[in-house]
């Protein structure tokens, strides 16, 4: 579904505040798999996603979605099969417009027609759907989803993305502005949506125990690189303890590497 050639980007190159941000980064997800993105804080995982995006162009590498090359594609043309949810609880939705207004939006981009106005069978699937969420909402149409709480505006944020149907979701953090409890339920919504539509995804989390429980398959970064990839029975076994190991060898191994291509 998703594969990543030899992706590099350098920031500000030939600056002082030139930053190799992805080195030469190759991947590939087969379809329906869902793969969790760990690394410490100026890794790569976001400007991986932000490749995948086409927020920016490549220095050089390819990046080709369901058989068809979207390395040149603009970020708006990636968005009909790329589905994104942040951080930031505002950022994926328009919190001044009614959550009727922001599923009619997302649903247009699956739709054959345009939704200019929602008739009564498009209020019962919206109601349908948030109905599944089990968060109340489904009689909260009309109200505007910036006065939903963050954990509801994440949780619509992620039935927003899923409700067209990308080939692809990235998931970048989108629990971490949320208390544990409420961070909790958004990750079993999270589950439960990804596994009903059979969606490729990626989600970037700093929780460790979480990226070995969900999904089926654990990468690590590290300055711009993947220094792990994990799946199948050794993903199964494996502790937090012993990933942290696993980092620590890696980044030893790759810094030994580096010195040596720099003599």
């Amino acid at each position: 579904m998703l594969t990543l050639e030899k992706v590099k980007k350098t920031f500000y190159p030939g600056t002082p505040n030139e930053k190799r941000a992805l080195n030469g980064v190759s991947l590939h997800l087969e379809p329906g798999e869902f793969v969790t993105v760990i690394g410490s804080n100026g890794a790569g995982k976001s400007t991986l996603f932000n490749a995948i995006g086409g927020s920016f162009w490549l220095d050089s590498g390819s990046i080709h979605l369901d058989g068809k090359n979207i390395t040149a594609w603009k970020d708006y043309r990636r968005a009909f099969d790329i589905g994104r949810v942040f951080q930031d609880t505002l950022k994926g939705t328009a919190p001044h417009m009614t959550l009727e207004e922001n599923l009619a939006l997302a649903y247009t981009r699956k739709a054959k027609k345009s939704l200019f106005a929602v008739s009564r069978r498009d209020r019962e699937y919206f109601r349908s759907l948030l109905r599944q969420l089990d968060l109340g909402l489904e009689d909260r149409l009309k109200a505007q989803v910036g006065q939903l709480s963050g954990g509801q505006r994440q949780a619509v944020s992620l039935l927003m993305c899923t409700i067209a149907e990308p080939k692809l979701l990235l998931l970048d953090e989108h629990t971490a502005a949320l208390d544990p409890a409420t961070a909790e339920k958004v990750l079993r919504i999270t589950v439960d949506l990804v596994a009903a539509g059979h969606i490729t995804t990626m989600m970037i989390t700093h929780d460790i125990q979480a990226a070995l429980s969900i999904g089926s398959r654990t990468i690590m970064m590290d300055d711009g690189q993947i220094i792990l990839d994990i799946s199948g029975k050794e993903r199964e076994e494996m502790t937090v303890e012993g990933l942290l190991a696993c980092y620590s060898e890696a980044s030893k191994k790759k810094l030994a590497n580096d010195r040596m291509l720099l003599r």
